[in-house]
């Protein structure tokens, strides 16, 4: 495990403890200020486009039964494509860590940056409530810039409800995981997550969708997000029940197992219970059933509590990190 440690993080002692200190932080300062980077020069972005032509090639445009060589098939891209992205990840990683630290710091925060989108997540969301105070329909084609479900004939409470469920789920998928898996193993560690769960997005369906039947076709990669998000949506949540101020544990666990997915129930109930309303998904879920309708002002609170946690994890980000590094030391010794 040690040589694992120093094949991916070339460097010892305090200097590279300031990098691995600072980089989280300084992504973040980054993503407020400046937000995302241009589309020809977006990881996420590439990732997306292979993922899309890889995707062209192995779903069928017609519904098909239990086809196990495809699932295979499409498991063994996913695999390459995600060597790919380590492979590079840790290269640009390595050779960043060669630099004084403080350079260092500056570049990897640069290369994490990509990885991580709270400005524009918070953006989005606000901009539905802004939407819905001009129109109906205006609030529905906002939200259907963040959401995958029909929103045609979603009503103006159900618009704001899903406008705050994309963001608290996205508050792990967009924040909270790649800074957990940065964390664990660098750079790399991040681009993997962000990639498994853009792969998630793109495959990760059980029928139909954009004309193709992912059933088997999309199954590895909505199993590989489910297991790399597992514990990053429950610091999601936890960190939620922080910042409002303490939920009572026992009523999140019961909200969270109520959606189908394993993980985005966890931050989506934290986030119905810190605000005190109910959020639901039509024909699929009800969260905090008793809590009172969601309202504009509902909107922007859950905002502000995204915003604390993002903050609070910064510190969980330099414990975890000191966590691996006290380990690492322990075992070399």
């Amino acid at each position: 495990m040690d040589s694992l440690r120093a094949v991916l993080f070339p460097g010892t002692g305090a200097a590279l403890f300031h990098v691995l200190l600072w980089c989280p932080l300084l992504a973040l300062a980054v993503d407020w200020w400046l937000g995302e980077p241009p589309v020809a020069w977006h990881p996420v972005v590439w990732m997306g486009k292979a993922l899309q032509w890889w995707g062209d090639r192995l779903a069928p445009t017609a519904p098909v039964a239990r086809d196990i060589k495809l699932f295979w098939r499409s498991a063994l891209i996913w695999c390459a494509l995600a060597a790919i992205v380590l492979i590079v990840s840790w290269v640009a990683q390595h050779l960043v860590l060669m630099f004084h630290e403080f350079l260092a710091v500056a570049l990897l925060a640069l290369l994490l940056k990509p990885l991580l989108a709270w400005r524009m997540l918070h953006d989005e969301v606000l901009a539905v409530e802004v939407a819905l105070g001009q129109s109906l329909p205006a609030g529905r084609a906002q939200l259907a810039r963040l959401v995958s479900r029909d929103v045609s004939a979603l009503t103006a409470v159900q618009v704001r409800e899903s406008a705050i469920e994309s963001l608290a789920e996205n508050l792990n998928d967009s924040v909270v995981a790649p800074l957990f898996w940065f964390a664990l193993l660098g750079l790399p560690g991040a681009a993997l997550y962000r990639f498994a769960n853009t792969a998630d997005a793109m495959w990760g369906y059980p029928g139909m969708r954009g004309g193709r039947y992912w059933q088997w076709a999309g199954k590895w990669a909505a199993r590989a997000d489910d297991v790399l998000s597992w514990v990053p949506a429950r610091i999601t949540a936890l960190l939620l029940a922080v910042v409002a101020q303490g939920l009572p544990f026992s009523a999140l666990v019961r909200q969270a197992r109520k959606t189908p997915s394993p993980n985005s129930g966890w931050p989506m109930a934290a986030m119905a219970l810190a605000l005190g309303v109910r959020l639901a998904k039509p024909g699929v879920y009800t969260l905090h059933s008793n809590g009172r309708r969601a309202g504009p002002l509902d909107t922007r609170r859950a905002a502000r509590l995204g915003t604390q946690v993002v903050l609070a994890m910064v510190p969980v980000v330099v414990a975890i990190q000191l966590l691996v590094l006290v380990a690492f030391a322990w075992v070399h010794a």
